[in-house]
């Protein structure tokens, strides 16, 4: 698939297999293609030749061109303004910083929160203070975190946070944990 511009076919194959109600084993029997590959289709890790799409498409009762008409584009331009709370999911002190549904997940975090929430995540993350100052407990160690710093964390590694300062804004960036496309 070497198009002008590059499409995301994986979430058109993600959306008919579950319209058809089908496992990615039942798409895997019916293409004679793997499923880790199938996975890795699904999940915009791997890019079909199109004699695969063609195998996928077959197993999904369609035709590579309607799975292609269907995909995503995956150039996005976006800009979330500060101001802009239409779409950004501003509520009690969260808003989120990309809009949609993307493998990118970036939140903002603005004043006071749930000190003895505790976060665990499949995939990793990185922590930003952009105003005040924080503390996280990762690992059984606390981390002070002033104006600038950021904080790394990999997925798996159970944490908490608080603000420390009032007015503090916490970035939170990371891979989604699971990505639900389509309407």
């Amino acid at each position: 698939m070497a198009d002008k511009e590059t499409l995301r076919v994986g979430s058109a194959v993600r959306r008919r297999r579950k319209a058809l109600d089908l496992t990615l084993a039942a798409v895997a029997e019916r293409s004679g293609l793997s499923v880790p590959f199938l996975s890795q289709i699904e999940n915009e890790r791997a890019r079909p030749s199109m004699r695969s799409l063609q195998r996928v498409a077959e197993a999904l009762e369609t035709t590579a061109g309607e799975l292609l008409a269907a995909a995503d584009s995956a150039r996005v331009v976006d800009v979330v303004r500060a101001d802009d709370s239409a779409g950004s999911g501003t509520a009690g002190g969260v808003r989120s910083l990309v809009r949609g549904h993307h493998q990118l997940h970036a939140v903002e975090y603005t004043g006071e929160q749930d000190a003895d929430r505790e976060y665990q995540h499949r995939n990793d993350e990185l922590m930003y203070v952009a105003d005040g100052a924080a503390e996280v407990e990762a690992e059984g160690r606390v981390y002070r975190l002033e104006k600038g710093d950021t904080l790394y964390l990999s997925g798996g590694v159970r944490h908490r946070w608080r603000a420390t300062r009032p007015g503090t804004r916490l970035l939170v960036v990371a891979v989604r944990e699971h990505i639900e496309t389509g309407p």
